[in-house]
């Protein structure tokens, strides 16, 4: 199913839980696999001066630099490398979110794998483990294929994908989402749980609502469920319904932890979907910072009819 995935790295430590499950997930599924590394953004035109997005150093881009980096990208992924001989070393400058997607599209990947977040932050800051990476929100709301995002360390994938979470909102967004975690599952022979998180915060913020309400809009939402997707699982029966109620990336997060999931899927934005402008959907941002499996974020269907 993942016949070529790109891994998208700075080949720092703030990148090394996605590159175990990059490599592990490549290896098990023998997949082709692109250590990919956007090192520099020249600093004008066509210059042969570069910043390198790691250090901020100003860098000269010529082959003894170029052939620097990669070779410091095979010491670190060495061990890797020995394991899943299927796997090449790309390094080159630009702006890292446009090329990578430039690269996922010329090589025709099937998924990319990403961290939240391309350098370390001080623990104790505003921004520590609040927000995803730039980069990420750029590839993510562009990217023709499903975006694999690890956030954390990801002790639960090491089994491969075995038990998937789908979180719906029922927005059209989800289309996408759900047929790529149904894929994922009949192809690999997963349990599926289809999720919904009845928001009871926001949504409805000032009005205090009544158990029975709130337990009538939750069976709502399950036949909701029934009627929008059980129909498309076409014969595929290792599934389950779950609603719960609360605020969404909590109860989502719980619930995948309570059930030993080991890959969440979720679509990338809850509102036009296809959209070049919208940002990684706040509930969907939250869930990958807290998230210990990956979490697919799925923006577009291009790919997914072809996997």
């Amino acid at each position: 199913m993942f016949k070529k995935i790109l891994f998208a790295t700075t080949a720092s430590p703030s990148c090394d839980h996605a590159a175990r499950v990059a490599f592990d997930t490549a290896k098990r599924y023998d997949s082709e696999l692109t250590a990919f590394h956007v090192f520099g953004i020249p600093t004008r035109g066509f210059s042969q001066f570069a910043r390198d997005v790691r250090t901020g150093e100003t860098v000269t881009l010529d082959d003894d630099y170029l052939g620097w980096v990669k070779e410091e990208m095979k010491n670190t992924y060495a061990r890797q490398l020995e394991l899943h001989q299927k796997c090449t070393i790309e390094a080159i400058p630009g702006v890292p979110h446009t090329e990578i997607l430039r690269a996922a599209r010329k090589k025709d990947v099937d998924l990319i794998i990403m961290g939240s977040t391309t350098r370390e932050e001080d623990e104790g800051t505003y921004t520590y483990r609040s927000t995803t990476g730039s980069t990420l929100q750029a590839v993510t709301k562009s990217a023709r294929c499903p975006v694999l995002i690890i956030g954390r360390p990801v002790a639960s994938a090491w089994g491969g994908f075995s038990n998937i979470v789908f979180g719906t909102d029922f927005s059209r967004a989800a289309d996408s989402a759900f047929l790529f975690a149904y894929k994922v599952a009949k192809t690999f022979g997963c349990t599926l749980h289809l999720f919904h998180a009845y928001d009871i915060s926001s949504v409805h913020s000032g009005k205090i609502m009544e158990q029975d309400e709130i337990e009538d809009n939750m069976m709502e939402a399950r036949e909701k469920i029934r009627k929008m997707y059980v129909p498309r699982l076409k014969g595929f029966d290792d599934y389950e319904i779950d609603i719960w109620e609360g605020i969404p990336y909590v109860e989502i997060v719980k619930f995948a932890r309570e059930n030993y999931a080991d890959l969440i899927v979720m679509a990338h934005h809850t509102r036009k979907p296809s959209s070049e402008k919208a940002l990684l959907g706040s509930t969907v941002e939250q869930v990958v910072l807290r998230a210990t499996c990956p979490v697919a974020s799925v923006n577009r269907p291009d790919k997914i009819k072809d996997l």
